[in-house]
């Protein structure tokens, strides 16, 4: 019987361990059940308020709109519902021709969040 070089079975086992986890990741298996996008529960304090204090308010506050934001405030559902309403809103989250392009310098939220607004908004825009 020949003897197996040292070397060759620790190499195996590293070669064996990365090629058994490649594909163990669930979300890769299956990325309908691990998809993070609620579009059945969408509310303006449940979803409309987070994006916006993550992507817009920066910018569009009280405090800062003035300096940063054009003068267009969002930091609440009186100023925000004028926006939804009047079709600015939408149409600058999703780049649409003949509107500034929202956040700016750069890219668009993602599909989830922009179908988020298109839910709310064109269920009414409602306080909820």
């Amino acid at each position: 019987m020949k003897r197996i070089k040292f070397y060759i079975i620790p190499v195996f086992l590293i070669v064996l361990a990365f090629q058994s986890c490649y594909y163990d990741n669930e979300e890769y298996l299956y990325p309908q059940v691990f998809s993070s996008c609620d579009t059945l529960d969408v509310s303006y304090s449940g979803s409309i308020s987070s994006i916006l204090a993550l992507q817009c308010l920066s910018c569009h506050s009280t405090a800062t709109a003035d300096t940063y934001g054009n003068s267009i405030i969002l930091d609440n559902y009186a100023a925000l519902k004028t926006y939804a309403d009047n079709g600015r809103l939408l149409g600058a989250i999703k780049h649409e021709t003949d509107y500034s392009p929202m956040p700016k310098n750069a890219g668009m939220l993602d599909n989830c969040k922009i179908k988020q607004f298109e839910i709310w908004i064109n269920s009414g825009a409602l306080n909820n």
